[in-house]
């Protein structure tokens, strides 16, 4: 997203997948995923809730409440809640944080579907491996600023600030990338 797409995204455009998820564990899935269409003045139902499951390939968990499921199922209920409210933006933080390997895996392959689907995804990751592949433009973060910007090739080839240069070739030595 450039600077104006990003002044242009407004809060009901933009679907949130946090880190930490924030289901509501009293909830059951598909309650979880049709919580934000009432909240933003939509009428909740249970017909949108299982679509967006159906969506992210859990449907069958409509019913089960967050302790009942895996963290990759709950990855997914949480990203069927922000594409319920069918935003122009999706903005996602470490979405793969918490994760075993194989649930990682399961979550980047959704995630690469809705960007081959033309999901504008603004991604928080150390999945250096999957950002490289995926991105469109990157942003090294250092001490708080973005350090370095731009597109993925030439961020992942030819960094041009020492930090940066430093990270990847970190990432080298752990045979991370």
């Amino acid at each position: 997203l450039s600077r104006s797409d990003l002044a242009g995204v407004r809060r009901r455009s933009a679907g949130y997948v946090f880190q930490d998820l924030n289901l509501i564990p009293t909830l059951t899935a598909a309650e979880n995923v049709s919580l934000p269409l009432e909240l933003d003045g939509r009428r909740r139902t249970r017909s949108h809730a299982l679509a967006a499951l159906e969506e992210v390939g859990v449907a069958d968990l409509a019913d089960r409440y967050p302790d009942e499921m895996s963290g990759g199922q709950q990855q997914r209920v949480a990203i069927a809640r922000a594409l319920a409210t069918q935003p122009r933006a999706l903005l996602l933080d470490e979405v793969t944080s918490a994760l075993d390997p194989e649930l990682v895996g399961e979550v980047l392959a959704f995630i690469r579907e809705l960007k081959d689907e033309g999901m504008t995804m603004l991604i928080a990751t150390h999945e250096m491996e999957f950002a490289r592949e995926v991105a469109d433009e990157v942003c090294f973060l250092h001490a708080g600023t973005i350090a370095e910007r731009g597109p993925a090739e030439q961020m992942f080839s030819a960094p041009e600030q020492p930090e940066t240069q430093q990270f990847l070739r970190r990432l080298l030595e752990a045979r991370r990338l």
